[in-house]
């Protein structure tokens, strides 16, 4: 269940009311008249299921409550109420599957803002990764995957394309783009003072690599692995069971391939910087793709239970 905390004017206050009555999945509606100062108005309280949450918070946002008030949602971790119960069951779908658009909207155009502390990670984990791949240590390929924040703008881009939205898409292409470059740039300089100290050599890079290779080896099944965990990244961001986002994060190589091109370059090594390349470019289609394909399946999945998000006339 969500919680909906609304402030609205005074004389919209029924029309909020009449939206909550119609649409199912609702629960323990409560009208505080002129409790709110700033703004001034009426406090509106409810519950509703998860799965009609977005239908709810679609229809308040037609009636202006975004501009002329406030919409605050908030996850409910127990709820022991009969009426809940009954409000779950009346809601179509699962609450696993509901997607909440507005949340992720939000929450990407967060993890997709291009700030200090995103390139920070993106560059640790490139390094970390850089000493993977001259030492072929897979652990430290995983633990620099693991690292890796870059899932964040490739999920906002997804959602910038299905929702329209090109702000969001353009800084979701600036956080990946300019955050990629500068994690390389600073790994090329990191791959000189590691050679200086006697840490990286040219013959490492060059030498079989059984553990590692694979991140300047792009074929089809790396597409076919991005491919997946782009479905896989989406529909842990989309529901509300998330734990499947750090098997995505190593699922993918992205990072490994950013240093070994890194590295490749610091050496001169043209061909692996080139295949390296390729494998990064590979994935991240992989997973745009992915990703963009999977919003538009639940987008129209849910769009076809919007008809059952009304009750009939004459029910309450």
């Amino acid at each position: 269940m969500l919680h909906l905390r609304l402030i609205c004017p005074a004389e919209r206050t029924d029309d909020v009311v009449g939206v909550i009555e119609r649409t199912v999945g609702t629960a323990h509606l409560v009208v505080l008249p002129g409790a709110a100062r700033s703004p001034a108005g009426d406090v509106v309280l409810c519950d509703v299921a998860r799965e009609a949450g977005d239908e709810l918070i679609r229809e308040l946002r037609a009636l202006g409550l975004d501009r002329t008030g406030s919409i605050a949602v908030e996850n409910i971790d127990l709820s022991l109420s009969r009426r809940a119960e009954k409000a779950e069951e009346e809601a179509p779908g699962e609450p696993a599957d509901a997607v909440l658009w507005e949340h992720l909207t939000d929450a990407t155009h967060e993890e997709s803002t291009l700030s200090i502390t995103y390139v920070a990670f993106l560059t640790l984990a490139t390094m970390i990764a850089a000493c993977g791949v001259v030492l072929d240590n897979a652990i430290l390929i995983v633990g620099a995957m693991a690292v890796g924040p870059e899932f964040g703008p490739l999920a906002g881009f997804c959602t910038a394309l299905v929702r329209r939205a090109p702000r969001l898409a353009l800084r979701s292409l600036l956080a990946l783009v300019v955050g990629f470059a500068a994690a390389m740039a600073v790994t090329v300089a990191f791959s000189w003072f590691m050679d200086a100290a006697g840490l990286f050599t040219e013959a490492k890079l060059e030498g079989e690599r059984p553990q590692t290779g694979f991140v300047y080896a792009p074929d089809w099944f790396s597409f076919v692995v991005a491919v997946l965990a782009g479905m896989a990244g989406t529909l842990s961001l989309t529901s509300a069971k998330s734990g499947a986002l750090v098997g995505v994060a190593i699922s993918v190589t992205t990072v490994p391939a950013a240093a070994n091109a890194a590295v490749a370059l610091f050496y001169g090594d043209t061909e692996q910087t080139v295949r390296s390349t390729e494998q990064l470019l590979l994935n991240l289609l992989g997973i745009v793709l992915a990703g963009t394909l999977t919003l538009l399946a639940q987008k129209a999945l849910w769009a076809s239970q919007r008809p059952r998000m009304t009750k009939p006339e004459g029910r309450g």
